[in-house]
């Protein structure tokens, strides 16, 4: 008994198996080649309104003389110019620099350090390395307000214990640059140490234990090891470090502020005065918006040269441990 088609539904049975085909095929390709992107979609329409946009949006009003009632008038470029002929914010910036050289190098030497420490074999080593995320967890006021009563003139700790070694006449730690940067760094050191060194030990986990075998069995000594081959090896997560430091080193606000008793000024003449700090002033103290995002603008742009510069001498770092 024959089951011959009809030449008719025969050749339409084989047009609609190969559309079949057809469709599997495109959706393979779809599934293959645009589901990557949609599920990493969710980050690119997150960072369009909450970064791309903000970043655009501020620019248009870095271009403006914009009121706090919404008046503007169109200024171009001017106020970038009177913004680079400031003297308060080119003090600002000279600040946040001092500070985040204060701050940010001791800082990354001892999370390295600390994390060398944490990654050997200790007595009640997951407690020590739980201790060490302390500072995190603990609430910036509560920070900025405990190191202020520390560096307080009159009955700080600091000074009483600088009184022991035979300094009489106590700091007035904020009313000089060199020493309000010392007290914010430390407040900085002693928040985000723990942090970096906790990174910095995660990334030496990964290195296999073969490698120091070795390097022991040739005579390398612990010291050699540490600065020939963890250094080395860490350099990725020291590059990440370093650049992260650099944004949050130059857009530092909570812990001066917070030292000078919640006011953005930095002190009488703007002694520890930061860029996000002056940023802050001119736009809901002084209500100056276009002068403000200008400003915001132009320390955008330092934080990416600064960034810059510190990823190169970080990879040369790297090279020369090698």
């Amino acid at each position: 008994m024959s089951l011959d088609l009809p030449a008719g539904r025969a050749g339409g049975h084989r047009r609609r198996r190969g559309a079949v085909r057809v469709r599997r095929s495109f959706l393979s390709r779809l599934d293959i080649h645009a589901a990557p992107y949609l599920f990493v979609s969710p980050y690119f329409v997150l960072f369009a309104l909450f970064g791309l946009f903000p970043l655009v949006f501020t620019a248009w009003v870095s271009l403006h003389d914009w009121q706090l009632a919404g008046d503007k008038d169109w200024v171009g470029l001017a106020n970038y110019g009177e913004l680079l002929a400031d003297e308060k914010f080119w003090n600002a910036t000279y600040n946040t620099v001092g500070i985040f050289f204060l701050a940010t190098v001791p800082q990354l030497l001892l999370a390295l350090l600390l994390a060398n420490a944490l990654n050997k074999r200790l007595r009640f080593r997951l407690a020590l390395r739980l201790s060490v995320l302390a500072p995190i967890v603990t609430s910036v006021v509560a920070v900025g307000v405990i190191f202020s009563q520390l560096y307080a003139r009159d009955y700080g700790l600091i000074n009483w214990v600088l009184g022991l070694f035979g300094m009489d006449d106590p700091i007035h730690w904020q009313n000089a640059k060199w020493s309000s940067w010392i007290a914010i760094s430390t407040m900085v050191d002693w928040r985000w140490t723990g942090y970096n060194a906790i990174i910095y030990l995660a990334a030496m986990q990964t290195i296999s234990r073969d490698i120091y075998e070795a390097a022991a069995l040739d005579g390398a000594s612990s010291r050699r090891q540490f600065w020939q081959i963890t250094v080395p090896l860490l350099k990725p997560t020291i590059i990440f470090t370093v650049i992260v430091s650099t944004i949050g080193g130059f857009t530092l606000y909570a812990e001066p502020v917070i030292f000078g008793g919640g006011s953005v000024s930095g002190g009488t003449t703007g002694q520890f005065q930061t860029v996000a700090m002056f940023i802050v002033k001119e736009a809901f103290r002084d209500f100056e918006y276009g002068y403000a995002a200008a400003a915001a603008w132009v320390l955008f742009l330092l934080i990416l040269i600064a960034a810059l510069i510190n990823y190169a001498i970080t990879r040369g770092l790297g090279r020369s441990s090698r």
